[in-house]
């Protein structure tokens, strides 16, 4: 669903990634880790048609996001660290004026139904965002993603700030959405958190993919050594 064939990123100066290949398929939760450098936001900004890459080629649902951008979007759905909402908005208005902006209109019955898939519980449908916490807010963009009905779904850091409580539920919510088919490239610092979520988990450093494992097949333990050593090698 998902797919980055050969994809070269330069910058002024700067090589960001250099022959990137990654592949996501439906149903899968794929983990992408890395310091602080290594090129997960470019990856992410590139997948999600921000940026064009200098060589290579990324394709959302068959779609190459170079060529056919608008189409390519319209199959993903991005979901940042921080969901900018409107705070003096309901989670329910929030819904349906961004899905409004994507020309789809929602009545209350579909968006409650939305927000409630995403895991937000019922009495804060209709509360002032100003009111939620950070894993709530989370939820609403969740939910605006399944509103748009998108294929596929990126998470820049989505349990940065979280409690451990918030951050569990909102790692079963996207495991829940996996289960319903959609493809999730979630970039992340959490190793805990990437293993408990992910099918797999790949690690960059210096824009390179150096490593891939089943996340079941790998332990914490073993996994925290593995990036140590390998982000270690290169700092």
């Amino acid at each position: 669903m998902i797919e980055l064939n050969n994809v070269v990123m330069d910058y002024p100066g700067h090589r960001a990634l250099n022959n990137l290949c990654l592949s996501v398929p439906a149903g899968c939760v794929y983990g992408l880790l890395g310091p602080n450098g290594a090129g997960k936001s470019t990856t992410i900004n590139l997948v999600t048609g921000l940026l064009q890459p200098t060589s290579g080629s990324i394709q959302v649902g068959g779609v190459n996001s170079s060529s056919e951008p608008e189409k390519a979007r319209g199959i993903l759905a991005y979901v940042s660290e921080s969901v900018a909402l409107y705070p003096h908005l309901s989670g329910i208005e929030n819904l349906q004026l961004f899905s409004s902006l994507a020309n789809r209109k929602l009545d209350q019955k579909e968006s409650s139904e939305c927000l409630s898939r995403a895991g937000l519980q019922e009495d804060a449908h209709f509360r002032r965002i100003g009111t939620y916490s950070k894993g709530m807010r989370q939820k609403v963009g969740l939910a605006i993603a399944l509103a748009k009905k998108a294929q596929a779904i990126v998470l820049d850091e989505p349990s940065s700030g979280l409690d451990p409580s918030a951050s569990h539920d909102l790692a079963e919510r996207v495991r829940e959405l996996a289960s319903d088919g959609l493809a999730v490239l979630m970039a992340t610092h959490d190793l805990f958190r990437a293993r408990e979520t992910c099918d797999r988990v790949g690690l960059l450093v210096q824009g390179e993919l150096r490593a891939e494992w089943e996340a079941s097949e790998v332990k914490d333990r073993d996994l925290e050594t593995a990036y140590l050593d390998l982000v270690g090698a290169n700092s």
